[in-house]
């Protein structure tokens, strides 16, 4: 049975006191709920270790935004897989469209960071979507599709088994435009049937798909009733404990 989750991506916020600040309020908040999703905080490299140490392992994960493409070695200013898994996280952010479109990740550096993580026994969030023009030219399904293809479908399917994908519409990230319910449903079960085509039906029914973009207290109970919408990968609102709270109760 695939789980719900809802993750948030804190991206580049948060000084580390603010950061912790942030951590145990979201903690403080979960105590004494019965969630019914599992909740996972995406935090910049240099929180990791003290965030793993504040929050309450049965109701909160930690999550990396990135890793290496390489194992170790000479590459000042990179952190390996190793090194993350090493702080208590359990997760790895990998694909974001802000690491494809800024840092030029390619699907082949993708891929490998991909293996390395999940060697490493880093289960792995990984985003895919289109970009407006994409959308706009109507080749959002390909596109999508390509993005799956060339990064994950060399894994097994027991590897495959520790992929979260989530869904981002670019141009919805950031933009205070969400894509509507019917456009998230549809994309989701394209990816599904991507899956399923590849891994065969279990495997497809196991995986767990977000939706990232703009997703807050808002749109999530809407968004998150689809059939194939399995929880949010959330910006904006992870970062203020109350609007993550009422993102993660939408499945209350």
């Amino acid at each position: 049975m695939r789980k719900n989750i809802v993750a948030g991506n804190w991206k580049m916020n948060k000084t580390l006191d603010e950061g912790l600040a942030l951590a145990k309020d979201v903690n403080e908040l979960l105590k004494g709920t019965d969630l019914k999703c599992d909740v996972i905080l995406g935090t910049p490299f240099i929180h990791l270790a003290s965030v793993a140490k504040v929050v309450d392992p049965s109701k909160i994960a930690i999550s990396a935004q990135n890793c290496a493409d390489k194992e170790a070695g000479a590459y000042t200013g990179e952190v390996s897989a190793a090194m993350v898994k090493s702080t208590g996280a359990s997760y790895v952010i990998l694909g974001h469209s802000e690491r494809r479109a800024y840092y030029h990740e390619t699907p082949e550096i993708l891929k490998t960071k991909v293996q390395l993580a999940l060697k490493n026994g880093l289960k792995v969030i990984f985003c895919v979507g289109e970009v407006l023009e994409e959308r706009e030219q109507g080749v959002y399904f390909d596109v999508v599709k390509a993005q799956i293809e060339s990064s994950l479908f060399e894994l097994t399917a027991d590897e495959f088994a520790h992929i979260v994908l989530a869904y981002e519409p670019v141009w919805a990230i950031g933009t205070g435009k969400t894509a509507t319910p019917a456009q998230a449903q549809e994309m989701h079960a394209f990816i599904r049937k991507t899956v399923a085509d590849k891994y065969g039906a279990e495997v497809a029914d196991n995986t767990t798909i977000l939706y990232g973009g703009s997703a807050n207290p808002g749109n999530a109970k809407e968004l998150f009733a689809n059939p194939d919408v399995d929880g949010g990968l959330i910006g904006g609102a992870s970062l203020k404990p109350n609007d993550f709270k009422a993102v993660i109760d939408a499945f209350n």
